[in-house]
């Protein structure tokens, strides 16, 4: 959900008795019936409304710049609770917004073109961003040339992140529902109770006095295609209203976007409503019932907005829902500081259903997707998957919350997949060779005899998505095993003796902490220099001086070859 830019001129709460809390989890009477899947509350409280069919589920983004991970929240939020309306026999729809009039404010850092690769804005004709400051996102053109502006260029990949996930929304362009018309009986019902609604936003922004003589529509500047503020008259006689506008200046954060002075007439399909009427208006034209929303809007454009939606549209708000944000790895989301990754970029490290797992948890609990621990979010998911088909202990919240969430997170749930541990599967990652991979995975008890094929292919995706893990964090699987001949090496007696000693220990079988506290005790007695032996084993195995954690790292490639390797044989 986006606000065009008037968020945080708060003077006072929502007026309505009545008013509903976005906290609809958070509530200690959330649901009379306790759920082990919260989007299960929610849909009760969508339920007991009794709403016309099909139920729709909104949600909604300014396209300004790099759609990340971090903006997925919203639309995987409303799918889960969609999914559970749909389990429970309704027909839903789910519509995602992109609020593509709102107008440029500010140029972005960071940019990122189809395919998910970020660049800087001098990358770019920066200037052409520059010189379209205060017009619509649909109205500029889109600075990598390949869609029709510079907002369809951001929605595209907004639209694709869902496609990726298997998210069946229908992105709704504000754009378009303007100048097709289809917004314009909601404008001119706004602008009819004008009295009405200024009287309603100026209990929540100062700029606004009830008894002056404020206009609620944006007209779109005909003359420089800024959107302009200033609204000096308004005819609402006739099929085609229309406002007259002078083109003023806009505020923009800490800078001011400069007017044109052009005096000028507009449609109601020219400009737009500002976004404390242009969101009511959307739940109103798309009959919405349930909207989820970051914490932000909870104190800001809630209040405002079902206010208008009840003493100016006279329409009653959907059900709300706040959800807290995530971080990446410890830090917000930011383009500008580049802390940001697109769902493209996490595909290539994990599979969709992990990601999907991600979001069916508790979305007031605020958390970090971390790139570096990966493979705990990884270990998490094949846990919930491995209770939900009976394979493991769990406590009974556990099992009821995997029996619930599982079937939604997977296209199919299959008894006979195959999940390699994330990190072993990086492991697999330091050789190339496909048919090796699934050898040393065979030999170490991972894929039975008995795997289906599909299985085994699904199984070793994982490898090349642990490979990708390894060498965006740079981590200790980020390194080429040399399988296939012994690196040139030049060890002296007491060191080949001990390389030896080594092999038989691990012949024996043992944990990898044993050999890890084996290379140095093997070391000690052999009275080598404990940093020389570990780099002995390094450049056996990768012809380096150095690598991963080595004792872990020997315990999970196949026994066989490890013992093979110290003894200097293949």
């Amino acid at each position: 959900m986006s606000a065009d830019g008037d968020a945080d001129e708060e003077t006072g709460d929502a007026a309505a008795s009545d008013a509903i809390s976005p906290y609809t989890l958070q509530s200690e009477e959330a649901s009379e019936t306790r759920h082990a899947f919260w989007a299960d509350t929610v849909a009760d409280r969508i339920e007991a409304r009794d709403p016309d069919e099909p139920i729709v589920v909104k949600g909604g983004i300014s396209p300004s710049g790099v759609p990340h991970l971090g903006n997925v929240n919203e639309i995987m939020r409303g799918y889960f609770v969609a999914e559970v309306l749909r389990d429970r026999g309704h027909e839903v729809r789910q519509v995602f917004t992109a609020d593509d009039r709102d107008p440029l404010r500010g140029l972005p850092r960071t940019l990122c073109d189809l395919e998910g690769n970020l660049v800087d804005l001098g990358e770019v004709d920066a200037g052409a961003l520059g010189r379209n400051l205060g017009a619509p996102y649909t109205d500029i053109p889109d600075p990598f040339g390949c869609c029709d502006s510079y907002g369809d260029h951001f929605a595209t990949i907004i639209q694709d992140s869902a496609d990726a996930l298997d998210v069946p929304i229908e992105l709704v362009s504000n754009t378009e529902l303007y100048e097709s018309g289809e917004f314009e009986a909601v404008t001119r019902f706004v602008l009819e109770h004008r009295e009405r609604a200024s009287e309603v936003l100026s209990t929540y922004q100062d700029k606004v006095d009830a008894d002056g003589d404020y206009v609620p529509f944006n007209p779109i500047c005909e003359a420089c295609g800024k959107v302009t503020e200033t609204v000096t008259s308004v005819d609402l006689a006739g099929d085609e209203p229309t406002v007259d506008y002078r083109c003023t200046d806009m505020e923009a954060g800490d800078q001011t976007i400069d007017g044109c002075g052009h005096e000028g007439t507009a449609t109601l399909r020219e400009g737009k409503l500002p976004w404390r009427f242009e969101w009511p208006g959307q739940w109103q034209l798309l009959g919405v019932d349930f909207e989820p929303f970051g914490k932000d809007h909870a104190e800001g454009s809630w209040p405002s907005g079902q206010d208008v939606a009840r003493n100016v549209l006279e329409i009653e708000p959907p059900v709300p829902m706040v959800y807290e944000w995530f971080t990446l790895d410890g830090e917000p989301f930011s383009s500008s500081a580049g802390n940001v990754i697109l769902v493209s970029d996490v595909l290539e490290l994990l599979e969709p259903e992990v990601l999907r797992y991600f979001f069916v948890k508790d979305p007031v609990k605020a958390r970090d997707f971390s790139i570096e621990h990966l493979d705990q979010l990884v270990d998490e998911f094949d846990r919930l998957e491995a209770i939900y088909f009976g394979e493991i202990e769990a406590d009974e919240d556990e099992r009821a919350f995997a029996e619930r969430v599982y079937p939604f997170i997977v296209e199919e749930p299959r008894e006979e997949r195959i999940r390699l541990p994330y990190t072993f599967a990086a492991v697999l990652g330091m050789f190339d060779d496909p048919d090796l991979r699934e050898d040393v995975a065979r030999k170490e008890g991972h894929i039975p005899d008995d795997a289906p094929e599909w299985a085994v292919e699904e199984a070793l995706d994982r490898v090349e998505q642990a490979r990708n893990w390894a060498r965006r964090t740079g981590n200790e699987f980020d390194y080429e095993l040399k399988r296939t001949a012994i690196p040139d090496h030049d060890f002296d007696a007491a060191t080949e003796d001990a390389l030896a000693e080594l092999a038989d220990f691990i012949e024996a079988g043992h944990e990898p902490d044993e050999i890890q506290g084996e290379i140095y005790e093997t070391a000690k007695r052999h009275d080598v220099d404990v940093g020389d032996f570990f780099a002995a084993g390094y450049r056996l195995f990768f012809d380096e001086d150095q690598g991963p954690k080595l004792g872990p790292f020997l315990a999970k490639v196949d026994r066989e070859f490890v013992v093979a390797r110290l003894r200097r044989e293949r």
